[in-house]
């Protein structure tokens, strides 16, 4: 078949090999386990580099189509569901920034214990999903490979997790397919209002080029679609699964959940929400903004009373991807541009603090930071990895953190109106309010007293978590210090729908 000449489909084709390669393993041959998980994050970041190449010399030749490397086959007639599959510069970033989390998952969890075969196998399921959703642009396939990333995590956190670990998943899966079932009327709305003359399609592209989505049904349909992705995007007030199954979750978990999945909600947002119901989005977007305002501060503020390493590190995530949604709703192509960053931004520097805080946990068993202290002379490469990461999460110049938050707030504050300013000025708030709760967490974890004897006794990080948090905090550097390597990729990604903004905006006479 046509399809599998594509390279992405490959994408969902390794993760399932790998699948496959682990379940012919033994349960008791770790060696062979971990060989086969490790072959197959190398594949995945392989593939996403050689991605890369391919979009920069179809950009370099003169291609300027919305997506490129597109095939499609028909899956099932009926609906006219296609397997349709296509990228843009949005979608590369998010594939590369995937295929890191995952490699660096993988190591992180060397030594998972228990059952670390059935681990990796619903580790690498999850994985299928979040590639086989930013490849695909029909959107059936879409939800369906949503569904597959979210499942797993309840047996991830309920069986490998600590702590409230049952309370967590539970609570995660419930609201989670809450906002799925959200998700799905809104698609079910979309498709039947896909085209005026009853051709109905599932194809993103086709349905947007066709602008048949009356406005009246707009107003319904975008704040389903909107709330489904803002769920799992930790939107106030449907955040409150995030700092519990954070919490609980195991080290790679987290790590893949913060840094990838979350990331589904801000890139399902822009691609279907606001980019085929545009109109609605320009009447509705000053509700959503409101939300993703409290969420930014918000998120701030609870980080700063919290003691669990992993509680600060997941309020800080509410707050950073409000302002992924935040910036997404100004509607223009700069804080668009910042939005993608601070998802790239955010899913490395929160990988590199959970894979962090996961190696501090398993050598003290403990996450509150009353009772921590010296870390920096008892581990020293663990101490400098959480340093760097903390600047990174303030906004230090030269790390990924820097760009992404002066991008949003640069291209916020670019409307004129009172609203839409004071909104970015409380926004720029959290700046200082991430600043006290980083440097407090930094100088109590790591400089402090020590405040165990036994603590002296521990050992630094291994080859192993040298080598996970090595690869995250060289992706935070190179970020910073060349982002417009990654501007240049996703700048072309922005004007269909800003296009599509300003159309809808001129028809309700707001232009």
């Amino acid at each position: 078949m046509e399809i599998f000449n594509n390279i992405l489909i490959y994408f969902v084709i390794v993760p399932l090999l790998t699948l496959l390669g682990l379940a012919l393993c033994s349960n008791k041959g770790i060696g062979a386990i971990r060989a086969v998980a490790v072959a197959g994050a190398t594949v995945l970041v392989a593939l996403a580099g050689y991605l890369v190449y391919l979009f920069l010399q179809a950009r370099g030749a003169g291609d300027t189509s919305e997506m490129i490397l597109r095939s499609e086959v028909m899956w099932y007639a009926p609906l006219n569901v296609k397997l349709a599959l296509g990228v843009d510069g949005v979608s590369v970033v998010m594939i590369l920034l995937s295929a890191f989390i995952v490699f660096a998952g993988v190591f992180a969890s060397w030594k998972m214990n228990p059952l670390p075969k059935q681990f990796f196998l619903w580790f690498y399921l999850l994985s299928t999903g979040v590639f086989g959703f930013f490849i695909s642009i029909d959107l059936f396939t879409m939800f369906m490979f949503y569904e597959v990333a979210l499942i797993p995590m309840y047996l991830l956190i309920g069986v490998w997790g600590s702590g409230n670990k049952n309370y967590s998943a539970m609570k995660l899966t419930l609201m989670l397919m809450g906002g799925s079932a959200f998700l799905m009327l809104g698609i079910i709305g979309i498709y039947f209002h896909s085209s005026a003359d009853g051709n109905w399609t599932m194809n993103i592209l086709e349905i947007a080029q066709n602008d048949a989505i009356p406005h009246q049904w707009q107003m319904w349909l975008f704040p389903l679609t909107f709330i489904g992705f803002g769920v799992l995007g930790a939107m106030f007030p449907f955040h409150t699964w995030s700092p519990d199954g954070h919490a609980s979750a195991p080290t790679a978990v987290s790590m893949l959940h913060a840094g990838v999945l979350m990331k589904l909600g801000g890139y399902g947002c822009f691609r279907i929400a606001i980019y085929l119901m545009p109109f609605a989005a320009q009447q509705l977007g000053w509700i959503f903004l409101t939300l993703t305002g409290i969420s930014i501060v918000y998120g701030a503020f609870s980080a700063c009373v919290q003691t669990d390493l992993k509680y600060i590190n997941a309020y800080s995530s509410v707050s950073h991807c409000g302002m992924v949604l935040f910036a997404i709703l100004m509607f223009n192509t700069t804080a668009m541009t910042g939005a993608v960053l601070q998802m790239l931004s955010h899913g490395l520097m929160t990988a590199l603090f959970f894979a962090l805080i996961g190696m501090i946990y398993g050598r003290t068993h403990t996450r509150d930071i009353r009772d921590m202290g010296g870390m920096m002379q008892i581990m020293p490469y663990l101490g400098v990895g959480y340093v760097i990461a903390g600047l990174a999460s303030l906004g230090l110049p030269g790390l990924s953190g820097f760009v992404a938050e002066m991008t949003i707030f640069v291209g916020s504050y670019m409307h004129s109106d009172v609203f839409h300013r004071v909104l970015t000025i409380a926004a720029t708030c959290s700046i200082v309010i991430t600043a006290v709760y980083i440097l407090r967490v930094v100088g109590k974890l790591l400089f402090g007293e020590v405040q165990n004897e036994h603590h002296r006794e521990l050992t630094d990080a291994s080859w192993e978590e040298r080598l996970s948090t090595a690869t995250l905090i060289l992706a935070v550097a190179i970020i910073g210090c060349f982002p417009n390597f990654f501007v240049n990729i996703i700048s072309d990604s922005f004007l269909p729908i800003v296009g599509a903004l300003e159309n809808a905006a001129r028809a309700a006479g707001m232009m």
